[in-house]
């Protein structure tokens, strides 16, 4: 596993559980607003934790952590990532992971083998808009419904998220995702932050106000939608 970062304890990234967050170096994507573009465009540069090194921190937090966020980056890049959950998983933990869905497949076996306990998909935009928000040519929308559509089975818990910025994101997109993951599952509706380690430059998110209007279109067809990020 190539990760590189640790955040030692997290309330809010893995709903419902004390846990941490690992973040995987590395992304197939190149979204403009990413708040961790260290690790993806240089991630040679950024810190390296070795497996081993991660693997005590859980041993000794076994009595205090109940879970693990996989974050990126990317995680489903990394060609060991089951191996490393399943030895998390051997230590008591549950496991959460957060995914682009470009790897469906993956997603599938990690969920049918009982390795994670949940999902977090990122959704970039409108299909129509997907490619350009994820800052590349050409995208195989394919492979992201697969993963849309394994997710609203409801093997396991999971959830669906948009990261808005005003740049990229439209009411009419907001209505054609609502359109597109219509039904119950939880979405939500991230405000844009810049952390200072962005791929993109003068991004701006919406205020509370914009937000709601925004979150309104989209529980026209996902009544379970929510904001995070912002006080409501």
């Amino acid at each position: 596993m190539k990760i590189s970062g640790l955040q030692k304890l997290t309330l809010l990234d893995y709903p419902g559980h004390l846990a941490c967050t690992i973040f995987t170096m590395g992304c197939n994507f190149q979204c403009p607003f990413c708040q961790n573009a260290s690790l993806v465009i240089s991630p040679k540069e950024t810190p390296q934790y070795s497996e081993e090194e991660i693997l005590n921190f859980l041993s000794s937090r076994k009595h205090i952590l109940e879970g693990i966020c996989i974050s990126g980056g990317e995680p489903t890049l990394q060609s060991d990532l089951i191996d490393f959950i399943r030895k998390v998983k051997s230590m008591g933990y549950f496991v959460k992971l957060d995914t682009n869905g470009t790897y469906p497949k993956l997603i599938r076996q990690l969920i049918e083998e009982h390795t994670i306990d949940m999902v977090a998909m990122d959704i970039k935009n409108s299909k129509e808009s997907y490619a350009k928000t994820c800052g590349i040519e050409t995208l195989n929308m394919n492979i992201i419904e697969e993963s849309v559509n394994l997710l609203k089975e409801g093997l396991i818990p999971y959830e669906f998220r948009t990261t808005v910025v005003k740049e990229l994101h439209t009411k009419k997109d907001f209505e054609e995702i609502g359109k597109w993951l219509e039904g119950p599952s939880p979405y939500y509706l991230q405000a844009f932050v810049d952390s200072g380690d962005l791929i993109g430059t003068n991004l701006t998110g919406y205020n509370k106000q914009e937000l709601t209007e925004l979150l309104e279109i989209a529980r026209l067809y996902l009544p379970n939608a929510s904001l995070r990020g912002i006080e409501v």
